[in-house]
């Protein structure tokens, strides 16, 4: 079985799916980072992809050529991928000050301690009539 001429698009879409997949039903803040990075790799390739075109020869004028491939898109993603590398970097500092601040990087974990921290906050330690009585 052959795939079709658009592999290409075959595997920017099984990425996306696959990097939104992970952000959207993992609780594990660094596997959600994992899936962010795959949805980003889906949508590099998904650029060079579009850039290329067929039979296109590198943007310099020479004579006999009449086809170029567009050189921008190659442009914005080697500035995407510094973005990216950079947004990652920052996703993991933070994780890393969350783990130190409760100890875990789970979702649910670190819920249910803002949680219980909420209601030992709200719980003042003297009532009203106290307070008017000393």
């Amino acid at each position: 079985m052959e795939l079709p001429g658009l592999y290409n698009y075959w595997v920017v879409v099984f990425l996306m799916m696959a990097g939104f997949y992970v952000v959207i039903s993992q609780g594990n803040l660094v596997k959600k980072l994992v899936g962010l990075g795959l949805f980003q790799a889906s949508v590099f390739i998904l650029y060079i992809t579009v850039g290329k075109v067929s039979g296109g020869a590198a943007p310099i004028a020479v004579e006999g050529i009449t086809s170029y491939s567009n050189p921008l898109p190659h442009v914005l993603i080697l500035t995407a991928i510094v973005v990216g590398v950079a947004t990652t970097a920052v996703g993991l500092a933070l994780v890393v000050r969350i783990y130190e601040a409760y100890g875990s990087v789970e979702e649910d974990e670190i819920h249910a301690q803002d949680l219980v921290e909420d209601d030992i906050s709200e719980d003042p330690p003297f009532t009203e009539s106290e307070v008017g009585k000393q």
